[in-house]
């Protein structure tokens, strides 16, 4: 076991878990992600794997099948998963933040419906907030629903899905503003539906179609799509939580959730590079001994590991907030914001360590280089984080004059 980003006071049953997953990583992730990375290909077999581990079900509740797991677990299970390959981890990210909100919002009859199958890892979940024309400003969002009769019309243009192509679930936020009169601000006028439909890329269902796979420079494996909905029609009991207009609450708690994850993905990725540095450095000779010998390798190397440590750190306390009913909005976007930073840098590091080798695609260190700059943009970008972080700062240490 590393010596580094270690977590103390876990449980036998967590230890357990974890060393499962460490085992599958190193076994059956690491030897083959850079090959199918390279191909852009869907990691199936790991997906079946991590279905038989029952890694999809880990946070779901017991009485659905699930294992009933702490936020902590996932987020330990993401940070060794995202060691072995970034994007076998976003594959459970976006089915996980589907089972939250449903878990959370839904209504019974939508929890007894879909939970044992998101559990089984036979329903696959993928979540849409982004559109063509914005990021982060979620507030701006122009995908409508009308009401008609017992169904609504949905109509509009997503983007940035992951798991577009393979889930079976969408939940989409639209905006909707039947009960909301005219000025009602943005956010209350939102609503999320539960969209179920085919996998695969076309017309998935009437009115739904996935055009296809965005070509990235990074973060490939996973299918990353657009979805246009033209006159999709979803009957009223697929309204999360059966209410109109709580749709922007449901999607930033959902949200708030996976900021820990992109947290716990920036550690899995930063620990690797750290891996691959630190075992390069010992092996790798320039003036008659080992690079690791050379002190200006030897801080680079101190610095990284530091930057591993802390972000873990952070990650754990963000995790451990939520779990204990308590706000972890702050925490979760210092995690989000320092683990993706560091991430960066960590890799970048290792990046140098590697020298020319590292520009090499026979090595692994140089599709770390390409997956990285993902997490500073995903979950809401740095520069989101920090906006976020600065407001809860402001509300926290409020002026008393």
């Amino acid at each position: 076991m590393a010596r580094l980003a270690q977590t103390a006071g876990l449980t036998d049953v967590q230890q357990e878990i974890l060393k499962t997953v460490r085992e599958f990583v190193d076994k059956e992730i690491i030897p083959v992600a850079t090959e199918l990375e390279h191909r852009d290909e869907y990691p199936q077999q790991i997906v079946d794997g991590l279905k038989e581990l029952g890694l999809f079900g880990l946070m779901i509740p017991e009485e659905y099948g699930g294992l009933g797991e702490s936020l902590l677990t996932y987020a330990l299970c993401v940070e060794e998963i995202a060691r072995g390959w970034m994007s076998v981890s976003g594959i459970i990210n976006t089915h996980f933040i589907v089972a939250y909100m449903l878990k959370q919002h839904g209504t019974q009859e939508q929890k007894d419906y879909f939970l044992p199958r998101m559990a089984a890892g036979e329903t696959r979940g993928a979540f849409s907030m982004s559109e063509p024309g914005l990021g982060s400003d979620v507030s701006a969002i122009t995908s409508k629903a009308v009401k008609d009769g017992d169904e609504y019309v949905l109509n509009g243009q997503k983007m940035w899905l992951t798991n577009g192509g393979t889930s079976t679930l969408v939940a989409v936020l639209v905006r909707s503003d039947e009960g909301h009169p005219e000025g009602t601000a943005p956010h209350k006028s939102m609503t999320t539906f539960l969209v179920e439909k085919e996998p695969g890329f076309g017309e998935v269902r009437p009115g739904l179609t996935i055009p296809g796979k965005i070509d990235k420079m990074g973060y490939k494996g996973v299918d990353t799509t657009e979805l246009i909905m033209d006159g999709l029609r979803i009957p009223a009991n697929r309204v999360l939580g059966g209410t109109t207009g709580r749709g922007f609450y449901q999607m930033m708690d959902g949200v708030e959730v996976g900021r820990v994850n992109v947290a716990a993905r920036g550690c899995g990725v930063a620990q690797r590079a750290f891996e691959l540095g630190v075992s390069y450095a010992q092996q790798r000779h320039t003036f008659g001994k080992a690079i690791a010998e050379h002190q200006a390798i030897q801080f680079k190397l101190a610095e990284m590991a530091t930057k591993v440590e802390a972000a873990h750190a952070m990650m754990v306390n963000a995790a451990r907030k939520k779990d204990s009913g308590e706000r972890n909005d702050l925490e979760a976007g210092m995690a989000k914001y320092l683990a993706s930073e560091y991430c960066k840098e960590v890799v970048e590091d290792a990046f140098r360590i590697h020298g020319g080798y590292g520009f090499s695609k026979e090595y692994e260190i140089e599709r770390l280089y390409r997956e990285a700059p993902m997490l500073l943009i995903g979950e809401g970008t740095a520069e989101i984080q920090k906006m976020i972080i600065g407001r809860r700062l402001l509300e926290e240490y409020r002026f008393q004059g």
